[in-house]
C-alpha cells in the first residue's frame, strides 16, 4: 500500500506576502527637463518658465511622473521643484529621479499603510517570483516591516524558501 502524499505547506500556518499585490496600477511616466533647456543644457529662466507654462500637462492626468534630466546640465536647485509644481494639479505624484525610484516611493507609501500585525507570530514567505518587476529595494522595505511581527521570514516559494529571519 502506497503512502498518501500530504501537502504540508497547505496544512501549515505559513502566510505568503506577495509584493506584486501592491505594484502600482497607475501608469508611471518619466519627464526629461532637458527638453525645456536651451540646446538641452542651458536653463534660461524666462524661456524655461514660458515653456513650462505652455506645456501640455494634462497628459499626466492620474499618472505618476519621475522627473529627470538626461544631460549633464548644471541646474539651479529650484528646477525640479518648479516642474513638480506644474505637475501637481494633474499627476498622482512626482519625484525627481527614475521610474524605478518612483516605484520604490509608491511601494514605501503603500507598505506604510499595511497592517503587518496580522502576521504576529506567523511564519511568512516573502514571495520572490513575480510577473512584474518589483525592485529589490522593496524587498528590504518589506522585511523591515515584517520583522517586528513575523515568527520567521523566508524568501522565495514554499518549495524552495531561503530563511531570512527567525525570532529568538
Amino acid at each position: 500500500m502506497e503512502d498518501e502524499i500530504i501537502n504540508k505547506v497547505a496544512n501549515s500556518k505559513l502566510e505568503v506576502f506577495d509584493l506584486e499585490d501592491y505594484f502600482p496600477k497607475e501608469e508611471i511616466h518619466s519627464l526629461d527637463v532637458a527638453q525645456f533647456l536651451f540646446e538641452g543644457f542651458i536653463l534660461k529662466e524666462k524661456e524655461f518658465r514660458d515653456q513650462l507654462k505652455n506645456f501640455y500637462w494634462e497628459q499626466f492626468e492620474n499618472k505618476y511622473v519621475a522627473i529627470y534630466c538626461s544631460t549633464d546640465a548644471i541646474l539651479p536647485g529650484w528646477t525640479f521643484a518648479l516642474v513638480a509644481s506644474h505637475l501637481s494639479s494633474n499627476s498622482n505624484a512626482s519625484i525627481q529621479g527614475t521610474v524605478k525610484e518612483m516605484i520604490i516611493s509608491i511601494y514605501s507609501k503603500k507598505l506604510d499603510s499595511v497592517d503587518f500585525s496580522v502576521y504576529e507570530n506567523i511564519p511568512v514567505i516573502l514571495k520572490g517570483c513575480s510577473k512584474k518587476e518589483v525592485p529589490q529595494e522593496v524587498y528590504v522595505l518589506a522585511v523591515q516591516k515584517l520583522i517586528p511581527f513575523a515568527k520567521s521570514i523566508m524568501f522565495g516559494e514554499a518549495c524552495s524558501a531561503v530563511p531570512l529571519f527567525k525570532k529568538k
